[in-house]
């Protein structure tokens, strides 16, 4: 990759539903700049950024791809994001390389929770963003109403900076040459609105542009524009149709001329962790300072291996730089670097500032590491992208005994390159739980595993992460005596537990007076207490929000030895939590509702069924939102349940919410089917 001056760099992510046409777009992008030579199909799997054999097969993306070409003597980085509910972890984890989030909306679909949600989590992120509506020759008579209800929805801050022409056939340009007939609404007016909205940035400028009573050139408005993105005082509107080519130019020319390079995007959210405490971090786009870059994505290619995709920040990275990773003491040499398109990796020489990069075989490296070749870095962190917790789940376990090594570091593998994905070990149920978004997202990760890794997996239901707490305080105590001939074993210890606020976790605290323990054995009774934790008081569940305070205790001599106290710990907490009105707690999980709008009575009927509380409905158009808090103990079977209520045209995500008591009935069977283990 030769040098790039950093304003002729953009870095935007094609984001938005599944079936929005982004892959679609991006390889009309592709053909128009001359990537290649015919834009590919994505239901003929020929698609340059769809190219895991599963991504063929399904006829959507399952991972983030990077695509590149240059426009005007600007590189852009275009990375096409999957669209589906289930694999937005692949899409939110690669955002922060970035500085443009641009939202693609399906002209016939409108606006759906998966842009809500997008527009709200770049908003959040301080990124710039912009919207695509795609598809508009098949959609030409609902466009002014979208318009209304994307304003309506994100605000009066999303002007179009285009519209459509012809019938959709063609688009018409409203802020460089604002001249000519669109479909709908006043080029010239929908010119002046946009003025008026950059303007307003800029104090300066709104005088000059009061005073001169005439339009002002885009060359003057350029800073204000930029500064209006930034602050999310402008969403910039754009109509394509990946189809027939319309407005594909047009969108180009928006990207190069519009669109913040990486000198002009908020700067990403770099803090340092040390000693001082966090502070801010500002990275410096300099070619020539320290480097800093940013893994956004892992990969394990069966030929090149373990890869890192990153974006450089600060520096330039070079083959055989000497990069570490993280905090890690050790450097690495960086052998191989390539930038990406598609799924080529293209070998280059070096990656500056604002370009996206991959390096090759670097086991040391995971995803969000931050990369950089001075100790002076090691506590420079970027603030973590916020994907989803991963609530659904699947019992996990090799057919064959002798490949459960070979599961492990697969799951492993898995794990690494989807951040939307998480292996849970659990010590109550002796089970390997593997969690995803959804369940299409495990199906699909089952399926791999099988292509890829050539293994046979069985896989059930998971049992409910249930967990125990108390209610109120109470004191415990417990004596350890024992005798064997030799050198005996004794322990004593009194403590005291009160329960914490929902989710405050664990509290030790040492109260001992007069060394009636000594602190060389605190340790092991506070290890004896975690263990009473980790196996459960009353249904085998780990224990949660408890105060533990342990204030008296004796010792012997030549007795008092650790094993002593860990018992004697674990056994006073037991006899404390068993008379301070121990209860079960069971996950509770916000759920995302979009659906049509005529299935509203038997969503919320079925919620109700499900021990479920609405929380909030909203009406757009023809579609409802509705979102609830609800058990995921009732979740077994909702993948079929929305299928059925909405005709297969209803949507919905699912994020874990908090622990609350489950219900009496719950409690009483749980309890009763608990079978403790003896020491």
């Amino acid at each position: 990759m030769s040098e790039r001056r950093l304003d002729h760099i953009r870095n935007i992510a094609l984001t938005g539903p599944a079936g929005a046409g982004k892959t679609t777009l991006g390889e009309a992008l592709l053909a128009a700049t001359g990537v290649v030579s015919d834009a590919g199909s994505v239901e003929k799997g020929s698609t340059v950024s769809d190219m895991d054999p599963r991504e063929k097969l399904l006829h959507h993306s399952i991972t983030a791809s990077v695509l590149g070409f240059e426009r005007d003597g600007t590189w852009i980085n275009l990375i096409d994001t999957p669209g589906y509910a289930d694999f937005r972890g692949a899409a939110l984890s690669i955002l922060p390389a970035v500085e443009v989030v641009a939202v693609v909306i399906n002209a016939r679909g409108g606006i759906d929770a998966a842009s809500r949600d997008m527009m709200q989590w770049a908003q959040s992120r301080g990124l710039c963003r912009m919207m695509i509506v795609n598809q508009i020759d098949a959609a030409a008579p609902a466009l002014p109403a979208l318009l209304e209800d994307i304003r309506a929805t994100f605000g009066p801050q999303c002007l179009p900076v285009n519209l459509p022409a012809g019938g959709a056939q063609r688009v018409v340009d409203c802020f460089f040459e604002p001249s000519g007939e669109s479909d709908f609404s006043s080029v010239a007016e929908t010119h002046e609105m946009l003025v008026d909205q950059v303007v307003e940035m800029d104090d300066a400028l709104m005088a000059l542009y009061l005073e001169q009573g005439e339009a002002l050139a885009p060359a003057q408005l350029h800073d204000a524009f930029e500064a209006a993105l930034r602050d999310g005082h402008l969403v910039p509107v754009c109509f394509t149709s990946a189809a027939t080519g319309a407005g594909v130019g047009t969108l180009l020319d928006v990207f190069v001329r519009l669109m913040p390079n990486p000198l002009e995007g908020n700067p990403p959210p770099f803090i340092r962790q040390d000693a001082e405490g966090v502070r801010e971090y500002h990275a410096r786009p300099d070619p020539d300072a320290h480097v800093l870059a940013h893994v956004v994505k892992i990969e394990h290619d069966p030929f090149l291996g373990k890869v890192a995709v990153f974006r450089v920040h600060q520096g330039t990275v070079s083959r055989d730089t000497r990069l570490f990773a993280g905090d890690a003491r050790k450097a690495f040499r960086v052998g191989n670097l390539f930038r990406l398109q598609g799924g080529r990796h293209l070998p280059v020489d070096r990656c500056g500032p604002g370009e996206i990069g991959a390096l090759t075989k670097v086991d040391e490296v995971t995803f969000d590491t931050v990369l950089h070749d001075s100790h002076d870095e090691d506590h420079i962190h970027l603030r973590p992208p916020e994907i989803p917790t991963p609530v659904f789940g699947l019992a996990v376990r090799a057919v064959r005994h002798a490949d459960e090594q070979k599961l492990s570091e697969a799951l492993a593998k898995m794990v690494e390159e989807d951040p939307g994905l998480r292996v849970e070990h659990d010590a109550t149920t002796q089970e390997t739980v593997l969690r995803g978004q959804g369940e299409l997202h495990l199906r699909v990760a089952l399926d791999r595993m099988r292509e890829r890794f050539g293994l046979e997996v069985e896989a059930s239901p998971p049992l409910v992460a249930y967990r125990e707490t108390i209610t109120a305080p109470a004191e415990g105590h417990f004596r350890h005596k024992k005798q064997t001939g030799g050198a005996g074993q004794f322990g004593e210890v009194f403590l005291r537990v009160e329960p914490l606020a929902r989710g405050a976790g664990f509290e030790f605290v040492d109260a001992i007076k007069g060394a009636a323990i000594p602190g060389s054995l605190l340790p092991a009774v506070e290890k004896g207490i975690r263990q009473a934790m980790a196996a459960g008081a009353i249904a085998g569940y780990p224990l949660q929000d408890v105060r533990v305070t342990v204030y008296d205790g004796k010792t012997h001599p030549v007795d008092s030895k650790e094993i002593a106290f860990v018992i004697a710990g674990r056994k006073a907490f037991l006899d404390a939590v068993r008379k301070a009105g121990p209860q079960v707690l069971e996950p509770m999980v916000t759920l995302m509702v979009d659906a049509p709008g005529t299935a509203m009575g038997d969503i919320t009927a079925d919620l109700s069924a499900s021990r479920g509380r609405v929380q909030d409905t909203r009406t757009l158009g023809d579609r409802i939102s509705v979102q609830a808090v609800v058990p995921l103990a009732e979740f077994a079977d909702y993948p079929g349940r929305i299928n059925a209520m909405t005709g297969g045209a209803g949507s919905y995500t699912l994020q874990f919410s908090h622990y609350e008591p489950a219900p009496e009935h719950i409690q009483r069977r749980l309890v009763q089917d608990y079978r403790p283990k003896e020491d």
